[in-house]
């Protein structure tokens, strides 16, 4: 099991909270863990040293609390672990951070990224010195949400003129997140709703909120994504952007920094043919984040193996 040190350290925020009214905010930086409990790696130096994936260590980059992320780093930490390598992970708080890490080379890999739309900026900035792996899943989305109840509200057009209802607010996720920066930019000018406030804050503290509203039976408006498991855990329904603001869907990719393929030829090799569905996807997070605890990650992972052993690629040699 991959053991977690501290490197910089943001406040401890358990994925579940939001369905019990509990909640944490990410402080900048980075927290580092690692399977031989190291000192969190890194890129470079003498600990990639060696010929082979043995002796070499890869260090996963992400945001915790976007479980696309957390499911699919560990993931991937238990198929290339098998392979030899060592693995580390380092959590990020922001994607703006992420990106430049990757770029920097303080981390090897981001396991689940958005490049295409959603962090366009980010690659913009830093992709010359980013190497694209793969795109592992299809049809990736933005969108807002509410309560199934609220059956009057099917579009983000309806939301024109409603502001009121909904005390004047959108509930967000983390600032520099990207469907922050689209619903600032393109969703509320384009659809006329400047009488909302974005109210940004954590993935975590969203959920609770709508939580709590959800439990009222009041209105509420959210800013969620497909694939994300509480598309499907909590009550709600996607609003339909006639308009497009939100853009085209998109893939989810693996990314690493500049130069991954030929310092782990192997990792990249095998990270290349990884393909998977939106039914497959949907079953490692569900089985990540709400059939295991906190902290059982690896154990997660182990089980959805066991129970899908022919999804994802043969190791070398198998």
């Amino acid at each position: 099991m991959t053991k977690r040190n501290s490197l910089w350290t943001p406040n401890s925020v358990s994925r579940r909270s939001a369905l019990v009214g509990g909640a944490g905010l990410l402080g900048l930086g980075l927290a580092a863990c690692g399977s031989d409990g190291g000192d969190g790696g890194g890129s470079g130096g003498d600990s990639n040293g060696g010929g082979g994936p043995e002796g070499k260590t890869i260090t996963l980059g992400y945001i915790a609390s976007w479980t696309d992320g957390l499911s699919t780093a560990y993931l991937l930490d238990n198929r290339l672990t098998a392979m030899g390598y060592t693995v580390e992970h380092q959590t990020i708080a922001e994607a703006a951070l992420l990106y430049a890490g990757l770029a920097q080379g303080d981390v090897n890999m981001y396991p689940s990224a958005w490049p295409e739309v959603t962090h366009a900026e980010y690659m913009d900035e830093y992709g010359d010195n980013i190497e694209d792996l793969v795109a592992y899943y299809e049809g990736a989305k933005l969108n807002f949400s509410v309560p199934d109840y609220m059956d009057d509200i099917q579009s983000i057009a309806d939301l024109q003129g409603q502001a009121d209802r909904f005390d004047g607010k959108i509930y967000g996720i983390e600032p520099g997140a990207g469907i922050t920066g689209a619903t600032q930019d393109s969703v509320i000018p384009g659809y006329g709703l400047d009488d909302f406030e974005l109210v940004t804050s954590s993935t975590p503290a969203m959920l609770t909120e709508l939580q709590n509203k959800i439990d009222a039976e009041e209105d509420i408006v959210v800013t969620l994504w497909s694939p994300f498991w509480a598309m499907t855990a909590f009550p709600v329904r996607a609003l339909e952007d006639p308009e497009g603001h939100f853009g085209e869907p998109e893939a989810l990719h693996h990314l690493g920094n500049q130069g991954f393929s030929e310092e782990f030829p192997e990792a990249a090799e095998w990270i290349s043919q990884m393909k998977l569905s939106d039914e497959q996807f949907g079953s490692l997070e569900d089985t990540v984040v709400n059939q295991f605890e906190d902290g059982q990650e690896a154990e997660a992972v182990e089980k959805w193996l066991e129970e899908n052993p022919d999804v994802l690629p043969p190791l070398p040699g198998e």
